[in-house]
């Protein structure tokens, strides 16, 4: 998986958009102790940026070195390229001792991972009972009725066929990723939750290079395909320039699964 952010690593970092305040709040408030967060897949440090404002000391692993390259740098993150397959005894090196974590998060990254051996990771490093995991995931976004309508066919039809399969998982909001813990208190269920969504300010540029960070443009381009033709970009020109306004608000909505561990060893 770390190859396909390689190449557009820089870019990577500049254009995703950060993640609401709230999402943190609310994640947070169901920890009982706020000593230290790790947060996996962490690309570029988004999260971990967040956390550490929270969080005693935060942990980010990442199998890119390109993408830790670009993240985010603060006292309190200590940041680790690690295996996708880490053993145990890594787990234990690398990242934390046993039963020592307070939360686990996984932003836009749990889709690909191997669930199996990630959740046996998890269950070993969260403080039982009460350590919980939060993963989210956001889906596309949302500008306004006439982008929006140049977007679809673009996403759903142009760049398909260069999506990793591990991508459905975000289209279909994280509901059937599998997800082996309880409801963290005050829930009834581990989610997905829709109450978040991030909002970015962007003129025409910033939206297309937010495309060209995709995982399926850079596929695209390897394969000698540009998916932004002259065609494509005069239509999303023409609805974007439409109602006068060159900057617009683009939402992204975020969808959120999150539990604790309870007893699970």
């Amino acid at each position: 998986m770390a190859e396909l952010f390689i190449k557009q690593a820089k870019q990577y970092a500049e254009t995703r958009p950060n993640y609401p305040e709230e999402l943190f709040k609310f994640i947070t408030s169901k920890t009982t102790n706020h000593d230290l967060a790790w947060d996996v897949g962490t690309g570029s440090g988004q999260a971990a940026a967040s956390l550490s404002g929270i969080f005693e000391n935060v942990i980010g692993t990442e199998t890119s070195p390109k993408q830790i390259e670009f993240a985010t740098k603060l006292p309190n993150i200590r940041y680790e390229l690690t295996s996708p397959a880490m053993s145990i005894a890594e787990l234990e090196q690398n990242v934390a001792a046993q039963s020592t974590v307070d939360l686990v998060t996984i932003a836009q990254a749990m889709h690909w991972f191997d669930l199996p051996q990630f959740y046996n990771q998890v269950k070993w490093v969260l403080k039982k009972p009460n350590g919980v995991i939060a993963t989210w995931c956001y889906t596309v976004p949302e500008v306004n009725v006439s982008v929006d309508a140049v977007f679809q066919p673009f996403y759903t039809v142009d760049s398909d066929p260069f999506w990793e399969p591990q991508r459905k998982l975000v289209d279909n909001k994280y509901m059937t990723i599998d997800f082996p813990f309880e409801p963290v208190d005050g829930a009834d269920s581990t989610g997905p939750f829709d109450r978040f969504v991030i909002e970015k300010t962007m003129d025409l540029e910033g939206y297309f290079s937010y495309i060209r960070s995709w995982s399926a443009y850079q596929t695209a381009k390897d394969k000698g395909v540009e998916l932004l033709t002259e065609n494509v970009i005069e239509n999303f020109r023409r609805a974007w320039n439409e109602d006068g306004q060159s900057r617009k608000v683009v939402r992204f909505p975020i969808y959120l699964r999150i539990g604790k561990v309870g007893n699970n060893i």
